[in-house]
């Protein structure tokens, strides 16, 4: 009897109480962890750009051109990804989801203007994705981002040297993200950024003529205490 009053009497007890909390909306430039344009798409704009108006989107999205069978083309720097949090952040995998097969082939690497379809062309390549397969896998670090300054204008490729070695990252009025086409080498933990490699690589035959689209999955961990 005993036990049931005891079962009874921690039951019935309630408490109420209140956290305030807050957060920022911001444009995906000024992002703790943000993505900046550097090389272009067919129509002469960042291939990296805004989706739809400026003023109320919040969305990125990556523009390529029009391609057919047999073509394969290399945009070493479609885009970059920059941390600004004060500690170091890893990138382990990437996924692709998309209605066709995606014909997508993606990298990071370090050195802007090389392609990293090799390990010859830049011994900083990672292989992430190969048209539907997963390469580097979710249980390992592809890339490890270190700490930022929470400063959107610049990205820097030697952190214990923010003074000497940062890079700005300028506005793009017309895709209205940041950029930058600077070819200091990224390298993994030393450096707050890297570069993202995508290769369109359409074989002989393809599932379908048209628009092709999909979601691109970037994983990270924060590597906090």
């Amino acid at each position: 009897m005993l036990l049931v009053i005891a079962s009874m009497i921690i039951a019935t007890q309630y408490a109420v109480t209140q956290l305030g909390y807050g957060y920022t909306i911001v444009h995906p430039a000024d992002a703790s962890i943000r993505f900046i344009g550097s090389d272009n798409s067919s129509d002469g704009v960042r291939i990296l750009r805004i989706d739809g108006d400026n003023s109320t989107t919040v969305t990125l999205k990556l523009v390529f051109g029009n391609y057919s069978g047999n073509q394969i083309y290399y945009y070493s720097a479609a885009f970059g990804i920059v941390n600004e949090e004060n500690f170091t952040v890893n990138i382990t995998h990437i996924n692709v989801s998309s209605p066709n097969w995606t014909m997508l082939k993606i990298w990071l690497h370090g050195n802007r203007d090389a392609n990293a379809n090799s390990t010859t062309t830049d011994p900083t390549s990672v292989f992430m994705w190969d048209n539907n397969t997963v390469v580097n896998e979710s249980n390992t670090t592809a890339w490890t981002l270190a700490s930022g300054d929470n400063d959107p204008s610049d990205m820097c490729y030697n952190v214990s040297d923010r003074t000497n070695r940062s890079i700005n990252t300028t506005w793009d009025s017309i895709a209205h993200v940041r950029y930058s086409r600077n070819n200091s080498n990224a390298t993994s933990n030393v450096s707050d950024f890297v570069w993202v490699q995508i290769a369109i690589d359409i074989g002989s035959t393809v599932d379908s003529l048209g628009y092709h689209s999909g979601t691109i999955y970037i994983h990270l961990e924060k590597d906090t205490n």
